[in-house]
């Protein structure tokens, strides 16, 4: 990611009204989607609690948390990417299929079938889930909500890095 990529970044945190930190090193960002695994502290006799923080594996400030519950198995949510918004999926419950899309085209699936991990999502990346019967999803974003924010048409995403 070079320079070319800070110019976009600013203006949207301009337009939608989010603080861009422009001392960060932009060539550090990742901005693909991956794994993570949380500590999972507890034992089998007392149950397990996971643990995710801001200043450890999550790689930003958490804004925002929401979950999505009684998916059923045969609806599509998500079908959308972020300007802005960096996001970690989890399955607190159940199983759950992510797919993701960069703009180059390449395509990742991760199934989410534990609790303590989960997958982050940067911005601009386009992210489909499908949910096993009762999974509980819990989202942890870097930005509070703002519709703009989203980029909601499939075509509109792939003109955006044409």
């Amino acid at each position: 990611m070079g320079s070319w990529f800070l110019v976009p970044c600013f203006l949207w945190s301009v337009a939608l009204g989010f603080n861009l930190n422009l001392q960060m090193n932009l060539s550090l960002k990742v901005t693909r989607p991956y794994l993570l695994e949380f500590p999972e502290i507890g034992a089998e006799e007392v149950g397990f609690l996971a643990v995710a923080e801001s200043s450890g594996r999550v790689p930003f400030a958490i804004k925002r948390v929401f979950w999505t519950v009684n998916t059923p198995e045969s609806v599509l949510r998500g079908r959308h990417a972020h300007h802005v918004t960096e996001q970690i999926l989890i399955a607190a419950q159940g199983r759950i299929l992510v797919t993701t899309e960069q703009p180059d085209g390449q395509i990742a699936l991760f199934v989410l079938d534990h609790p303590n991990q989960g997958v982050y999502v940067p911005p601009n990346v386009w992210h489909t889930m499908q949910y096993s019967a009762n999974a509980v999803q819990m989202a942890l974003a870097s930005t509070p909500y703002l519709e703009e924010d989203y980029i909601r048409d499939y075509a509109e995403f792939k003109a955006i890095w044409k």
